[in-house]
């Protein structure tokens, strides 16, 4: 196999960051600065039309449900053709939903079923993406600096995302939601363009198959063969699908109510971004060898918000919450994305994201849906701390699991050339997680 040489330009940042690496770093910088702030504004153009808590809860079921029916084909399609063809078809349908969705709500139209219709738009553009740009992100990297990329990529997407929540936040407050959802359109296609140059010369052409079907049993038999893979994903098949609840629903009318407004709020979640770029840093440096022990580990912390929300914490206290469930939740992230990148096949990697994505996320039309009723059922207070317990329970019973608890970091035996440029990892010091923002919600890792 020949090996590409870095080119005198690219000695000007690290050997692991190639060509598709930095564009696809710096359009997921773009949709995180959009994405955060429209998940407040999406809320608050509920409220503002009329809508209350079980409406805001239908709205987000209707992004999570074609999310969660799409996903598996999704994956299927993006180990079929070019990731970044997948990618950029996903960025131009949320494009155009979330500019519709900006000028009803700049008009004062928006009704409660054009918010569902516009957003399941946006959920079907993230259940082909999310497997496509998941794919394209483990390919970019190789060797012992794949933990470091992934944790630079990640501390990239949380920095960005800390601005965008907090600006969203401030710009709901002063010049309402739908302005807030003009700039994630936008942002959308600034992404999609900048992912229309990634290269795919350097990844190796699939095989040809037996179909569609034949490639998502394929995909079911690798994942479904590994046993710390499918328990940590039903896992976060609960956790995220009670994240869901608490942040699309319980948590801005906990901010509405107790907290003042949707300021307090996007600056709790800038403070959960703080918290991931720090525990980014983190990951930088540290290179457990147990990483899905080390990871697991580090998802207990985000019980947390919920139950700061449950008391309720004043701001300051719940954004340094947020900020330690961030902390934790990144150190899961990185260990998850670094263990992905050792373990599953490249050629498969869309597929087994699909699964996972699609295992993750499966809870979420349900729970989010569940919310309002919940709430009405039992209270705010309980079902906060339902949920918190709830969470710390079923990863308690992840650590039960041997791979979870021995599966370690193997040691780096061969170079690949990274795809879309950049020198192989052979040469580099040993030492050295939804792809993109617009599936953060979905899975917070």
């Amino acid at each position: 196999m020949t090996i590409r040489s870095a080119s005198p330009r690219s000695t000007r940042r690290p050997a692991w960051a190639g060509r598709n690496y930095v564009l696809l770093t710096a359009a997921t910088i773009v949709t995180s600065l959009g994405a955060n702030g429209a998940l407040i504004a999406t809320t608050w153009a509920v409220f503002e039309s009329g809508g209350d808590a079980g409406d805001v809860g239908i709205v987000a079921m209707a992004r999570f449900l074609p999310l969660v029916l799409f996903l598996l084909v999704g994956g299927a399609v993006a180990d079929r053709i070019p990731r970044h063809r997948v990618m950029v078809a996903a960025n131009t349908l949320n494009f155009a939903s979330q500019a519709v969705f900006a000028a009803l709500v700049l008009s004062g139209t928006a009704e409660i079923w054009q918010m569902m219709v516009l957003t399941g738009l946006c959920g079907a553009g993230q259940a082909f993406f999310n497997p496509a740009a998941e794919g394209m992100l483990m390919s970019s990297v190789s060797g012992e600096q794949a933990s470091r990329a992934f944790a630079f990529y990640r501390m990239a997407m949380h920095g960005a995302g800390i601005g965008g929540a907090a600006l969203g936040g401030a710009l709901v407050a002063f010049v309402g939601p739908g302005w807030v959802l003009a700039v994630d359109a936008a942002a959308f296609a600034v992404a999609g363009g900048l992912r229309a140059f990634l290269d795919v010369s350097g990844i190796p052409e699939r095989k040809p198959g037996g179909g569609l079907l034949a490639d998502l049993r394929e995909g079911w038999q690798e994942f479904i063969g590994r046993p710390w893979l499918w328990s940590i994903v039903a896992q976060f098949s609960v956790v995220v699908g009670l994240i869901g609840a608490v942040e699309s629903v319980y948590g801005p009318l906990v901010a509405r109510d107790e907290l003042g407004g949707a300021t307090p709020w996007g600056i709790a979640l800038a403070g959960y971004g703080v918290g991931t770029v720090a525990g980014a840093v983190l990951m930088t440096r540290w290179k457990p060898r147990r990483m899905l022990l080390v990871g697991t580990l580090g998802v207990f912390p985000i019980a947390l918000p919920s139950a700061a929300l449950a008391v309720p914490l004043p701001a300051i206290g719940l954004t340094a919450v947020m900020f330690a469930s961030g902390v934790a939740m990144e150190i899961f992230g990185v260990s998850w994305m670094t263990t992905m990148h050792q373990e599953i096949p490249e050629e498969k990697l869309s597929r087994v994201s699909a699964y996972d994505w699609f295992g993750s996320t499966a809870l979420l039309p349900l729970t989010t849906a569940l919310a309002g009723p919940a709430e009405s059922a039992f209270g705010r207070t309980a079902s906060l701390w339902g949920a918190a317990a709830l969470m710390t329970l079923v990863t308690g019973l992840v650590l039960l699991v041997p791979d979870v608890r021995n599966l370690t970091r193997r040691p780096h035996q061969e170079a690949a050339p990274v795809a879309g440029g950049g020198a192989t990892l052979d040469a580099l010091p040993a030492q050295a997680g939804s792809a993109d923002a617009e599936g953060a919600l979905g899975r917070r890792g």
